[in-house]
C-alpha cells in the first residue's frame, strides 16, 4: 500500500517539477533574449565572407581616418524643370546639413542634363561602425531636405539604403511572430476542434521561442556566429512550425493511449514511448540537414545553420518535456467537448488516407510514373525564373532610398550615380589611379582618404548601377588591379551572388550524404532512404518551378535572391525527409510485426496520413507568413518552401512513396532483414496408417 502511494505522489510532483524547471530556465534565458535585436546586423558586408573583395573594403575603411564612411545621395526633382528657387532651396538645405554634422568633403551638386534633376553626394564619417548613430544621421538629413509645391525631395545611397533596410528588418519581429502565432491557432482550432486544447502547444511553442532567443544569442557572444534579421525570422517560424508538428504527433498518441489507460501520467508516458523515438529522429535530421550550412562561405548562411537548429532543438525539448507535463496536470478536461474517456473507442470513420492509400495501391506503378512526370514538368518552370535580385527590387513597397535610386537612374542615364570604391596600397596609390582612368568603363575617379597603409579611390562607371556594363567594368578592375580590393554596393552584389553559386556547389551534397546516412541507419535498409530522398529532391525541384511560373508573371518580381535555391533546398530535404520518418517508421513497425508489405505501407497511411497531413498544413501556413512581410527575397523562400512542404505532404507522401513502397515490397527494406521473405514453417508429417491387413 504504501508503495502504490509512493508512486501516486510521483506522479503528481513529476509534472510540477517540470513547470518548474521551465520557468527557471526561461528566467534565465530572459535577459539574453530581450539582447537579441541588439546584435543583429543586416548590412551587405555582414552577410558576406571575410575572403570577399568587397568586405576587405569595408573592414579597410574602418581602419582609415574617420572611420566607416556614410554615403548619401539628396536628390532634388521637379517634372517640368527645376526652378531657380529650387536650386536656392537646394542649396540652402545642403549648407545647412554641412553646417550641422561633419561631412568628408563639401557637396557639390551635379545637375542632369534635362535640367529635372540636382543631386548632391553626401559622405560622412560622424556614425562609423555605430549603425545607431548611421540611422540618426540619415534621418537628420531627411529632416532638413523636404520638397513642396511639385519639389520632390528624396535621400539615397548606400547610407539611407542600409536605413531602410535595417528599419523594415527590425519592424518584421512583432508581426511576423504574432502572424506566426494567428495562423498556428487558427489551424488548431480547426485541427482539434477544442476551445482549450489549441492553446497548450501555441503557449508551449511561445516559450520555446522566447527560449531559443536567449541561446541565439549566447552563441552570438560565444562563437560569433552572425545574426540577422532574416535569420531571427527563420529561427521564429522554425520553433513554431516544427514545435507544433511534434505536438500534433505527441498528443493524437496521447489521446489514443486515454482510452487505454486510465491514468494520464501513465498514458502520457504511453504515449512517449510510441511517438518519442520518430519524433527525436525526425529532429535530429532537420538539425543535421541546417548544421549543414555551417561549411558554406556565406556569412548570413553559415549563421542560419546553428540559429535554425536551435529553434527546433528548443521546440524539440519543449514540447518533449513542458507540454507533456501541462497536458498531465490538465487532465483529460484539456480535450473537451471531444474528450477520450478511458474505455471507450473513436467513431469509425472512412478515411480520407484510407482511400487514397487503396488508390495507390491498385497500381502503383502508374501512380509513380504519373507523379514524376508531374513533378518533372513543374521543375521546368525553374527555367522561368527571373535573374539576379537588384537592390532597387529588394522591397516590395519602396523606401525613400530606392524611390531616389531610380530618380537617379532615369535622370542620370549616361553615368552611373553610385561609386564603386578601391583600396590599394599607399605608395601605389598614384599608379593605381591612372590605372583605373585607363579602364574601359570607367567615367572618372578620385583619390580621397589615405591611412594605416592604404588609400582609398572613388571610383564612378559610365553604366548603370547594377547593370551589365557596371558587372563588366568591376570584373576588368578587378583582373587589372594586383594587391588592391575593388568593393561598394554593386561589388557587394557581384561577391554575394558568387559566394551562393559556391556554396551551392559544396553544401548541397554533404546535406545530401548526411541526411542520407542518417535514413540508412534509422531505417536499416539502403532502398527506402534513396526513395525518400529523391523525394524530397524532386519536391524542391518542382517548387521552384511552381515559384518561376509566379514570380514574374503573378507577383511582378523583378529577380531572384541569389540564395533562394541552396536555402530552400536545405529547408525542403530536411524538414520532407522529417515527415518521411514518420511514415517510414510505421511502416517499419508494421512490417516487423509479421504485415505484408503492401497491407503495412496502406496501413502506415492511414494511421499516420492525418496527423502527417495536419503537420504538413502547419508547417506550410507558418513558412507562408513570410510571403506577407515585404522583403522580396523572404516571400520568394517562404512561398517556395510552403508549396514545396504541401507537395511533399499531399502529392510525395500520400502516393509517391505509398505507391514505391507497394511496387517495391519487400525490396524497399534492402539489403536489411525486413527485405528477405519469411521462412514458411514445414508442416507437420501426418503419422503413417497401420491397417489391420497389414499386420
Amino acid at each position: 500500500m504504501g508503495a502504490v502511494r509512493t508512486a501516486v505522489r510521483r506522479r503528481r510532483a513529476v509534472p510540477w517539477l517540470v513547470l518548474g524547471l521551465w520557468i527557471a530556465v526561461l528566467a534565465i534565458a530572459s535577459p539574453f533574449a530581450s539582447k537579441l535585436a541588439d546584435v543583429q546586423r543586416d548590412r551587405a558586408v555582414d552577410y558576406l565572407p571575410a575572403s570577399a573583395d568587397s568586405t576587405q573594403v569595408a573592414k579597410i575603411q574602418d581602419r582609415l581616418p574617420g572611420g566607416e564612411t556614410t554615403q548619401m545621395v539628396v536628390v532634388y526633382h521637379r517634372d517640368g524643370g527645376l526652378t531657380a528657387a529650387d536650386k536656392a532651396t537646394a542649396a540652402e538645405q545642403i549648407d545647412r546639413i554641412a553646417s550641422e554634422h561633419e561631412l568628408a568633403a563639401e557637396p557639390e551638386g551635379i545637375p542632369s542634363q534635362d535640367g529635372t534633376t540636382l543631386m548632391y553626394p553626401v559622405a560622412s564619417n560622424e556614425p562609423g561602425t555605430d549603425e545607431k548613430a548611421r540611422d540618426e544621421l540619415v534621418h537628420d538629413v531627411r529632416d532638413v531636405a523636404k520638397g513642396d509645391d511639385g519639389l520632390s525631395v528624396e535621400v539615397g545611397g548606400e547610407g539611407a539604403l542600409a536605413t531602410d533596410s535595417a528599419e523594415v528588418f527590425n519592424s518584421l519581429d512583432g508581426p511576423l511572430l504574432y502572424t506566426t502565432a494567428a495562423v498556428v491557432a487558427l489551424l488548431l482550432i480547426l485541427i482539434y476542434r477544442s476551445p482549450f486544447l489549441w492553446l497548450v502547444p501555441l503557449a508551449v511553442a511561445g516559450m520555446a521561442d522566447y527560449l531559443s532567443m536567449g541561446v541565439a544569442y549566447g552563441l552570438h557572444q560565444g562563437f560569433g556566429t552572425s545574426i540577422s534579421g532574416q535569420s531571427s525570422g527563420i529561427m521564429t517560424i522554425l520553433v513554431f512550425g516544427a514545435g507544433t508538428d511534434y505536438a500534433l504527433l505527441l498528443i493524437s498518441r496521447y489521446r489514443e493511449e486515454l482510452r487505454r489507460i486510465e491514468r494520464p501520467y501513465d498514458a502520457m508516458v504511453t504515449a512517449l514511448r510510441g511517438c518519442g523515438p520518430a519524433v527525436l529522429a525526425s529532429s535530429g535530421t532537420v538539425a543535421a540537414g541546417l548544421l549543414c550550412l555551417l561549411a558554406a562561405d556565406l556569412n548570413s548562411s553559415r549563421g542560419m545553420g546553428p540559429l535554425g537548429t536551435v529553434g527546433v532543438l528548443c521546440a524539440l525539448a519543449a514540447m518533449l518535456t513542458l507540454l507533456p507535463a501541462i497536458l498531465v496536470l490538465l487532465g483529460r478536461r484539456v480535450f473537451w467537448p471531444l474528450v477520450p474517456r478511458y474505455g471507450s473507442t473513436p467513431k469509425a470513420r472512412r478515411s480520407l488516407f484510407t482511400a487514397m492509400g487503396s488508390s495507390a495501391g491498385r497500381r502503383p506503378a502508374t501512380v509513380l510514373v504519373g507523379g514524376a512526370v508531374l513533378l518533372g514538368a513543374l521543375a521546368l518552370g525553374a527555367l522561368n525564373l527571373p535573374g539576379s535580385l537588384k537592390q532597387q527590387d529588394t522591397f516590395t513597397s519602396k523606401p525613400d532610398a530606392i524611390a531616389a535610386m531610380e530618380t537617379l537612374a532615369r535622370a542620370y542615364p549616361e553615368r552611373s550615380t553610385q561609386p564603386i570604391t578601391v583600396i590599394t596600397p599607399e605608395d601605389r596609390a598614384d599608379e593605381t589611379l591612372a590605372s583605373i582612368r585607363g579602364t574601359r568603363g570607367v567615367d572618372s575617379a578620385q583619390e580621397g582618404r589615405t591611412g594605416d597603409g592604404w588609400t582609398e579611390i572613388s571610383v564612378l562607371a559610365t553604366a548603370p548601377p547594377q547593370s551589365a556594363g557596371e558587372t563588366a567594368t568591376i570584373e576588368a578592375l578587378r583582373d587589372r588591379l594586383d594587391g588592391s580590393y575593388v568593393g561598394g554596393p554593386s561589388a557587394e552584389q557581384i561577391d554575394l551572388k558568387d559566394t551562393n553559386a559556391r556554396d551551392t556547389t559544396i553544401v548541397v551534397p554533404i546535406v545530401l550524404l548526411s541526411v542520407l546516412l542518417i535514413l540508412i541507419a534509422l531505417l536499416r535498409s539502403l532502398v527506402a532512404p534513396l526513395i525518400l530522398v529523391g523525394a524530397v529532391v524532386a519536391v524542391w525541384g518542382a517548387a521552384l518551378g511552381i515559384g518561376g511560373l509566379v514570380f514574374g508573371p503573378l507577383f511582378g518580381f523583378e529577380g531572384t535572391d541569389p540564395g533562394l535555391g541552396l536555402l530552400s533546398f536545405v529547408f525542403l530535404v530536411a524538414l520532407g525527409v522529417d515527415y518521411g520518418i514518420f511514415l517510414m517508421h510505421r511502416m517499419r513497425e508494421e512490417s516487423l510485426k509479421g504485415a505484408e508489405p503492401a497491407s503495412a505501407a496502406l496501413t502506415a497511411l492511414r494511421t499516420t496520413g492525418g496527423v502527417i497531413a495536419s503537420a504538413g498544413l502547419v508547417l506550410a501556413a507558418t513558412f507562408a507568413v513570410l510571403t506577407s512581410m515585404p522583403m522580396v527575397p523572404l516571400v520568394e523562400l517562404g512561398f517556395v518552401i510552403a508549396v514545396g512542404v504541401l507537395l511533399d505532404t499531399f502529392l510525395v507522401r500520400t502516393y509517391l512513396v505509398t505507391s514505391a513502397s507497394v511496387a517495391l515490397r519487400r525490396k524497399v527494406w534492402w539489403p536489411g532483414a525486413l527485405s528477405r521473405e519469411p521462412e514458411r514453417p514445414v508442416p507437420p508429417r501426418e503419422p503413417e496408417r497401420v491397417t489391420a491387413a497389414a499386420h
